[in-house]
This record gives structure tokens, sequence and C-alpha cells, in this order.
């Protein structure tokens, strides 16, 4: 993989006070990166990883946001273009992964899962590439999909049903806008380590803190997804590196979509 550089890069993060869009805002930061804006709902983790990121010599912004709400949305693309002007790089990642069946899913639950893991990448995509074309600049955009979106588990339908919407958004986004040269691509990761996978796993499994160790040994390569491994790969997707890398589905998971039991 070619060096990433990253000294041009100014990018908004979704997700971004902790987990994996956490770990990419590090490794921007880390490739020359200087400018950031962290989204997320927590305004104590969104302090917390500022004060992480400053420190290695970036200027953050936090936006306090619930991504779910079109409003809030719009305010967080003001604050991040009022501060820093021109944003070229868009991390999707902030989801829902609330539980619910194609039986039991409430409208409530249905409409939360397509607000939060949908609508809301839909809008920000919107509205950093009209920004860009505006001023006549390239970008890049990488939405974090999941492989449950071929199929899933029973319990994850309206998860399902809007990351497998967000694979043909990123594929049509990046069908339109690569003749603005802006490039959109996505990431599928498996089962990952996360904050809040842990909360997930507690909530609606009745995990205790030692499930992490219990699931890595049913999986084949012996380890859940682990952020710091994967944001290297996503660093370099936005980054100018990548070249014409776009329209792009990498699924990152130790499963093989389709393979059968033998």
């Amino acid at each position: 993989m070619q060096s990433v550089d990253h000294t041009q890069t100014t990018a908004l993060i979704t997700g971004g006070t902790q987990g994996l869009g956490l770990a990419v805002a590090h490794e921007l930061v880390a490739s020359g990166s200087r400018q950031l804006i962290l989204a997320g709902r927590s305004a104590e983790k969104g302090a917390r990883a500022k004060a992480e990121l400053e420190a290695k010599g970036a200027k953050v912004l936090f936006q306090s946001c619930d991504i779910a709400k079109t409003e809030e949305c719009e305010a967080l693309l003001n604050a991040a273009h009022a501060k820093f002007g021109t944003v070229n790089a868009l991390l999707n990642s902030a989801a829902l992964t609330t539980r619910g069946s194609i039986l039991d899913s409430s409208l409530e639950l249905f409409d939360a899962h397509i607000n939060t893991n949908l609508r809301a990448p839909f809008f920000l995509m919107q509205g950093i590439a009209n920004q860009l074309i505006a001023k006549d600049q390239s970008g890049s955009m990488v939405n974090i999909l999941s492989v449950s979106a071929y199929v899933g588990q029973s319990f994850l339908a309206p998860y399902a049903a809007s990351k497998g919407g967000l694979i043909s958004l990123t594929k049509n986004a990046a069908n339109m806008l690569r003749h603005h040269k802006i490039r959109v691509n996505g990431v599928a990761p498996g089962w990952m380590d996360t904050p809040g996978e842990d909360d997930i796993q507690k909530q609606f499994h009745g995990a205790d803190d030692n499930w992490r160790e219990a699931a890595a040994k049913t999986l084949p390569l012996g380890q859940l997804v682990d952020p710091a491994q994967l944001a290297p790969l996503i660093s370099y997707l936005l980054s100018p590196s990548s070249g014409v890398i776009t329209g792009s589905i990498i699924d990152y998971d130790q499963q093989i979509v389709g393979a059968l039991p033998e």
C-alpha cells in the first residue's frame, strides 16, 4: 500500500469519539491531517477524543450531534464549514445496531435505523459534495457498512435493511460524484470489538466482561475485527494516495459471503 499523505485533509467523522471512528481520526493525524471534525452524542467522550488528538497537534471541532435528526446534521455541516472552510473527507461511521426481527420490529425502531444509518449519511454526503463542487475541489468519502447488509442475523432486520441501502447509495453516489473528482467507497466489517458492541452485547445478549474472548474462540482467525487494524485501510481510502478507487465495497471479515459448510 502506498504511503498515505493527509497533510491537506480536513475530515468530518461521525461516530468519531470512540471505536472505529476515533481509531481512524488517530490515523489521519498520524499521516498529517491537522483539521478534524468529530460528531458524537456524548460530550464527555467528545472532550476526551478532542484532547487526545489535539495533544498530537491537530485542531479539532467536536460537535454534539444526533445524526438521526436532519436539523442536527445540517448544524453539523454548518459548524464544520464555518470552522475550517472546505471539508474534503467524510467518514460515515456512526450507526445504530439495536435489535429487531422482521416479526417484531416496531415502526419506531425501523425508522431509527433508517434515519441514523442511511438518511444521515445521504445528507451529509450531499452537503459535503455540494460544497466541494462549488469550490471545484476533489474529495473522498467512506461509508462504514456491515457484512450484515448481505443478509445478517434474524434479529438484525432493520439494521441489515439500512446497511443494504447504504451499499446501493455508496455505489450510486460514486457514479455521480466521480465526474467531480469526488470518490466514494464503502467498507463492510464483520463482528468488531468496539465500546458500542460491548454495550450491545451486555444490553441485548446478557454478556459478561469476558464475551470478547469467548466470541473470538468461535471465529476462524481467532479474533474479532480490531479497529486499530482496520483504520489504516480507511485512512488510505480517504487519502489522495488511493488514486482512482471509487464505488468499491470492501468486505473486511473472516467469514466469506456465500461460503457454505463443507
